[in-house]
């Protein structure tokens, strides 16, 4: 199964499971119900701009889109199992580093962001309260959330809500590397 397919089968299944027709989402996440659609039968490589709209308008944070369809919940998530994937927009490699489907309310990602790139999700205020700590571990990054902006550098560790607009860019020629702590409130 590749990162597509499993993108389309957890999207689809997360639609169907809450009900919700294309066209419902399409509202909700401000995405074409023909980019659902495509997004839903494996046939786009959705940007992560996208994934974050799908994600709020499932009421689900982003990292649970990339968890296998119905996989049991284990305890222990292997190196060698944890899913990889790259936004075709920016080239960011996001991993997700927590056990895929454990009932937590805590999720842990690792970001590698490529030299120069930045990403924005307009998407604001999610479903419940969601609480997200990032944790430079290699190199530097800039987050813009709503108005304030912060400049991050490696051992630097920032808390926030996610409950405005935010953005990440690497302003240096070296990748970035960093920790996404979050915990969203429909998980507590």
């Amino acid at each position: 199964m590749t990162i597509n397919d499993r993108i389309a089968a957890r999207v689809r299944q997360i639609r169907t499971d809450r009900g919700l027709s294309l066209e419902t989402l399409a509202e909700t996440s401000d995405v074409s119900r023909s980019m659902i659609s495509l997004i839903e039968r494996g046939e786009s490589s959705p940007t992560a701009v996208v994934l974050e709209k799908l994600a709020t308008g499932l009421g689900v944070p982003l990292a649970s889109l990339f968890d296998a369809p119905a996989a049991p919940p284990e305890p222990v998530s292997r190196r060698a199992a944890q899913v990889e994937w790259r936004d075709p927009a920016s080239g960011y490699l996001r991993r997700n580093v927590s056990p895929a489907g454990f009932p937590s309310p805590i999720q842990i990602v690792e970001v590698t962001f490529p030299p120069g790139a930045r990403v924005a999700y307009e998407t604001g205020a999610r479903p419940g309260v969601t609480h997200q700590q990032i944790w430079v571990l290699q190199g530097t990054i800039e987050i813009t959330l709503g108005d304030e902006a912060y400049e991050l550098r490696a051992g630097d560790c920032l808390a926030m809500v996610l409950d405005r607009p935010i953005a990440y860019r690497n302003p240096t020629p070296k990748p970035a590397r960093y920790a996404v702590v979050i915990v969203a409130g429909d998980r507590v």
